[in-house]
């Protein structure tokens, strides 16, 4: 991962590769950016995004969308026709007065959508 300049934007590579003394980067993987306040001010249609995913380095139009609060372990990873591919849950207690604390959550990922790729997610949304 290498965050980008004062804005909150990242880039995530799959891994290097060593050619010669200062080594080669594979193309990214992906370009996340974080949603910010200012575009709810200008009428943003939807003000619970946290952050946008777009594939590779493109940032034309974006790939997934995170909603929710990662601060309250509560949010999902949408896709462009709306439909949640993963989410993150707070872990909940079966029996009364235990508590888990914010840090133990469940990341859940639907099928079709690569694991590995929903953690990384969360790495750069704790990040944020």
């Amino acid at each position: 991962m290498q965050k980008l300049g004062v804005v909150d934007s990242w880039v995530v590579y799959e891994g290097e590769v060593m050619k010669g003394k200062h080594g080669t980067r594979k193309n990214p993987i992906c370009c996340v950016r974080k949603h910010t306040n200012m575009l709810k001010l200008l009428g943003n249609p939807n003000p619970n995004v946290k952050a946008y995913v777009y594939n590779g380095g493109s940032d034309k139009r974006y790939a997934y969308a995170i909603e929710g609060s990662y601060a309250q372990r509560m949010c999902k990873v949408l896709d462009e026709t709306r439909r949640v591919v993963a989410e993150i849950k707070r872990k909940e207690a079966l029996r009364e007065h235990v508590s888990f604390g914010i840090e133990i959550f469940h990341l859940v990922v639907h099928p079709g959508f690569d694991p590995a790729f929903a953690m990384a997610l969360v790495l750069l949304l704790d990040q944020m």
